[in-house]
């Protein structure tokens, strides 16, 4: 469906303010989307996405800036983030040993088997949006995107 008929549209737009559009729609269906997929687990994607960033740690702690930094969400508030994981019991945090300042943050065993548990929904939503796409179309739209991001 077009995104003039989405919004109840009955003038012109420019093709500028018609791809802003586009981008800010899509964006809120993938995130309703995925939100209904973590709902069942009482998560948020900003708390998905600090999970998935400890995963990959592989066993290492991380900084709140680490975090921070490779957060999808940039204005996040990491703290708050930790502190409900923590209550989930998802994630450890302690002090660093060597830099009292430094506060380090680890998944736990039930943090790993949440996410386990949830990368099979999370790759079958990523698909769901890509499937009226063919991998060159795909490939093309990633490119166009970050070529569009570029300030």
């Amino acid at each position: 469906m077009r995104i003039e008929e989405i919004i109840k549209l009955n003038t012109a737009m420019d093709d500028a303010k018609k791809v802003l559009l586009n981008l800010m729609y899509t964006q809120n269906v993938i995130a309703d989307k995925f939100n209904e997929l973590l709902k069942p687990h009482d998560l948020s994607s900003e708390q998905y996405n600090v999970l998935r960033i400890l995963r990959g740690q592989k066993g290492f702690p991380a900084n709140m800036c680490l975090i921070q930094e490779r957060m999808i969400a940039k204005n996040s508030n990491t703290t708050r983030l930790i502190d409900k994981l923590l209550l989930k019991e998802l994630v450890t945090r302690e002090v660093c040993p060597e830099n009292r300042r430094k506060i380090e943050v680890q998944i736990t065993k039930k943090g790993i088997d949440l996410l386990e548990e949830l990368d099979p929904k999370v790759v079958a939503h990523e698909k769901e949006f890509s499937n009226n796409l063919s991998s060159q179309e795909i490939e093309q739209l990633n490119n166009l995107l970050e070529k569009y991001r570029i300030l």
